[in-house]
């Protein structure tokens, strides 16, 4: 949106002098046209910016402007980068900072993009989680969140789905990723980098030593990995279905013509495919495997019997 950009084509001359059209132009995904209008339109909102043309040429704030951005503290800058996700700033004990940091924000904004950036906020929200998601209770995330911003070392104890169930290890905490209002904790250990559920964590202890990130670890990186990882143990097995126009509708599939459309589908196991093709109800039948289609048939003769009477 115009708002952002032209704040962060601020900041960029603010923190890198002066840099050619192109240059902000690459750096922001525009043309070359759009950051000659942008610059005009800073300098008539009463932004001091020198441009010169030539080889040597480019645009740059006059000397000695700063913004007021500036101002923020450690605090505020942290919750800056969480302004979409006001609930998450606040589970990370962040929510008044993120408010000072709004109002701080909105100061420094020219009046016309002050403007926008308020009718933004008036029109457009993001909740994250699901409608029936539990978001689950994660105690000690405040804790881990201080851990991850200050590269302290910590021994967390942790239940898990396999045996044994409840495990302790020093860990090294990378970074923090929020998926569905779920917490996940990225960390480095005996066994190389592991993913837990902040939620998982039964207690949390920090040490003393510090520790250095290895300098080719991304966090979305990472996390887009793991993601493909997940999805892949996942789903490991299918089921043969037909669907009715309304059951294909429901799971995205383009139903063939106004019948019963058949296509396989993957399945994480008998008993998650079991609960999750109960919802479609009447919309659905299994085909195969035979152990799922029978239990299935089971549990509508369970409900017939149960509901006759």
């Amino acid at each position: 949106m115009r708002a952002s950009r032209l704040v962060t084509l601020l900041l960029l001359l603010q923190n890198r002098g002066r840099m050619t059209a192109r240059q902000l132009a690459d750096e922001l995904e525009v043309s070359v046209r759009t950051v000659y209008r942008d610059v005009e339109a800073l300098g008539a909102a009463g932004i001091p910016l020198y441009g010169a043309a030539g080889h040597a040429g480019g645009y740059r704030l006059v000397d000695g402007y700063r913004t007021r951005l500036t101002g923020l503290t450690v605090d505020e800058a942290r919750a800056a980068f969480l302004a979409a996700l006001p609930g998450a700033a606040a589970e990370l004990g962040l929510g008044e900072a993120l408010a000072t940091a709004r109002l701080k924000l909105q100061a420094a904004l020219p009046a016309e993009v002050r403007e926008h950036a308020e009718r933004i906020q008036q029109r457009f929200l993001l909740d994250a989680p699901g409608w029936y998601g539990d978001a689950g209770r994660a105690p000690h995330l405040g804790a881990v969140a201080d851990a991850v911003w200050t590269r302290r070392a910590v021994v967390l104890r942790y239940r898990r789905w396999r045996a044994p169930q409840e495990i302790e290890r020093r860990v090294e905490p990378y970074g923090l990723v929020l998926k569905a209002g779920r917490w996940y904790l990225v960390a480095g250990g005996p066994s190389g980098i592991r993913t837990y559920r902040v939620g998982q964590i039964l207690a949390f202890r920090p040490l003393e030593e510090e520790f250095v990130i290895p300098g080719r670890f991304d966090l979305a990186g990472y996390w887009n990995v793991y993601l493909a990882g997940f999805r892949a143990r996942l789903h490991t097995a299918e089921a043969l279905v037909r669907l009715t126009p309304q059951g294909a509708r429901l799971l995205g599939v383009t139903p063939a013509g106004d019948g019963w459309t058949q296509i396989r589908l993957p399945i994480e196991s008998i008993d998650h495919a079991h609960r999750d093709f109960l919802r479609l109800g009447i919309d659905i039948e299994v085909l195969a495997p035979a152990e799922l289609r029978s239990r299935i048939a089971e549990t509508a003769r369970t409900l017939a019997a149960r509901y006759e009477r």
